[in-house]
This record gives C-alpha cells, structure tokens and sequence, in this order.
C-alpha cells in the first residue's frame, strides 16, 4: 500500500499541474460545446466518448510525464517501424473510409474508430526531434544534410499518409512540425526562402499540367472569390461564416443557436468537428470566441516556454514540435471557419469531437510536462 502511495505521489510531483489545469478547462469547454452542437440528434455518444477520452487522457497525461524522451528515443528503429505499421493498418480490413479518406480504424470489437495518423504525431515528433538535435549539435545546421535528412522524414511520412489515406490535412501537419523544429534549430533563413519557392513552383506546375485533383484547387479558388460556387464547394465556409456573424459579441445563447440545434441537412455542417468554432461564435458569441483562442494560446505559450527552459536540444524540439503542432492546426481551424483559409479537415485542438485527437494531445501535453519537470535549475541554464 505504502508503495502505491509513494508511486503516485512521485508521478504527482513529475507533472505540470499549471498545465493539466490549462488543459482541462479547455477540455470542459470543449465537452459544453460539443454537447451543444449535437444536441439536435437526441444522441450523447459523442459527449460519451469525449469524456472518456478525457478521463483516459488525464491517466495519459500523468503516464507520460514519467516518461524520459531521450531515453524512449534509443529505440528509435522500433518506433519508426511503429509510425509505418499503424499506419498500413489503414490497408487492412480494418481500414474504414469517411469523408473520402481512409483514415480511421474501426472494428466491430471496437469501442470506437482510431485515427493512426493522430496516434502517429507522438513518436514522429520524438523521433524527428532526436534527428534535428543530432545536426543541430554536430553540423550547426549548417550543411545541406542538416536540411534533406529530417526533410526525407518528414517527407516520407508525409507522403505514405497520404498514399495510404488520402488525407493530405492530416499528413501536412507532419511537414509544419518538421518546419518549425528546423527553424527553432537555426536553420538559416535562405533555405526557408528556396524551400518556399521550390514549393510554389512545384504547385503551379502541378495545377498548369493539371495534376491536382480538382476539389482541391477549387477550395482554393473559392478563397479568392467567396461568390465561387456557394452552393456547392464554399457551402460549408458560407454557413459557418453566416453562424458565426449571427452569434455577435454574446451569442445567441448556449443550445439556442439558429443553425447549431437546427435538424435542417443545410444547416451548419460537421459543427462538432471540424466546425466547433462556428458553434461557439453563434451561441457565445465573440466573447466565446476569444475564450477559446485565449486558451490555445496559454497551452502553446506553456508549451514554448517549457522548450526555453528544457535541459537538453532534443527535449527544446519536442516541446517546439507539439506547439508548431497546436498553433498550426488553431490556426487552420479558426481560420476555416472566417472563411480565410482552405477546408483541409484538421480540428480545433482540445474542443472538437474525437477520442484518438483527445488522447493523442493529452499524451503529447503529459510529455511536455516531464520535459519541464526534468529541466536544468537556473544556475546551470545560465
């Protein structure tokens, strides 16, 4: 008994309390909002299985906050072989597609569907981390190998997402981690600029000789023009646009939103996914809004922060990689629903519904936590 007690008293003092509370406010808040946006279908499965997922990924977050990194990276060959596996799991009869991409996992044995490409970011970011430190450490990031051997990776990973799922959202997040953890390495600015370039030329090509799949390029077209096809490729954005301008600075009231707890099939669409914004600006308003991009915020400046202060270059990069992670797909989510950015299906970090998201953010947050717990004191900092 006393050996238990001291086990969890240990694993208590391993973790960040100040961001376990972050998060967990930002968790509730998201479980009120996606309570609301499926109250319309009489149904509480999804609150069900974001509260489980919560209470999982707090167990998530305490486990991982014990773990060492550097010392989970020595084995760096059966976790990649781990990222490559899972995700040719999707190959399988496992494999279910939705929204056109096959990306989850579900079986009749299964409580709910797994999203490998989710589960993947843990050991990716680990594992991309342990390499960029590598360079950074021994090349100054300085040399081209600094730059391509991370970026085949990177690449990699990448392109067997969408390969295997079709789900190029989901993969490109893979690409803006690598991006922000070279930058955070001193990479210099002039491969940015060539690699940004490359890429530009690279697109414009593709959509000249007309290899990009049609709905892709009209999601950006409609970007341009908002008047695009409204009833067709902007039809999401527009309703979610019109929630959102309709709620004004309060909102029009948790659970009394006009296309929140609408039954119509042309009300706001995926509200409890992908356009969990679009809920809160049309309930609550501006001041909801801004509440949750407040919390973003706060967890990725804890995140950033634990980076500055960790004890070694691999630790600083994995806590750089899941911020990246967090402020890129924020970024894209909130800017989906202002119609400003393209429909990529990535979810707003922490308020969208999604069991495998939850749990994989609460793991990636509990190793942030040990990382800040095993940090240098101040004097050895400095």
């Amino acid at each position: 008994m006393n050996a238990l007690s001291d086990t969890i008293k240990y694993i208590w003092r391993k973790a960040d309390l100040v961001l376990l509370g972050i998060i967990g406010v930002t968790t509730l808040y998201g479980l009120v909002l996606v309570a609301s946006a499926t109250n319309y279908t009489e149904s509480h499965r999804d609150v069900i299985v974001q509260a489980v997922a919560a209470i999982l990924g707090i167990a998530a977050y305490f486990f991982f906050s014990v773990v060492d990194v550097e010392h989970f990276s020595e084995k760096w060959q059966w976790f990649f072989a781990f990222d490559v596996l899972f995700i040719l799991l999707l190959l399988t009869p496992l494999g279910v597609e939705k929204y056109g991409n096959r990306a989850w996992l579900n079986a009749s044995w299964m409580p709910t569907s797994i999203q490998p490409a989710e589960v993947v970011k843990l050991t990716y970011t680990i594992l991309l981390a342990k390499q960029v430190a590598w360079f950074r450490e021994n090349r100054k990031m300085r040399g081209l190998d600094s730059l391509l051997w991370p970026a085949a990776h990177a690449g990699f990973m990448f392109a067997l997402i969408v390969a295997v799922s079709s789900d190029a959202g989901s993969a490109l997040v893979y690409l803006v981690i690598y991006a922000g953890m070279v930058f955070a390495a001193g990479l210099p600015w002039y491969w940015f600029a060539a690699g940004f370039g490359a890429v530009e030329a690279g697109i414009t090509a593709l959509v000249v000789l007309d290899k990009v799949p049609s709905h892709m390029v009209e999601r950006f077209k409609v970007l341009l023009d908002h008047s695009y096809d409204p009833e067709g490729v902007g039809w999401q954005q527009t309703r979610g646009l019109m929630a959102l301008g309709s709620g004004g600075v309060f909102g029009q009231g948790l659970f009394n939103g006009v296309q929140t707890q609408s039954t119509n099939p042309a009300s706001l669409p995926e509200r409890q996914t992908d356009f969990i914004f679009c809920v809160a600006g049309e309930e609550l308003g501006l001041v909801g809004c801004a509440v949750i991009i407040l919390l973003e915020a706060l967890i990725i400046y804890r995140c950033f922060r634990t980076a500055r202060m960790a004890r070694s270059s691999m630790e600083s990069l994995v806590c750089v990689g899941f911020a990246t992670m967090l402020m890129f797909q924020t970024i894209e989510n909130v800017g989906m629903c202002l119609f400003v950015m393209p429909v990529i299906g990535l979810t707003l970090p922490f308020f969208s519904s999604g069991g495998s998201s939850i749990l994989t953010l609460y793991a990636a947050m509990g190793i942030v936590s040990g990382i800040r717990k095993r940090v240098l004191p101040e004097w050895l900092r400095n």
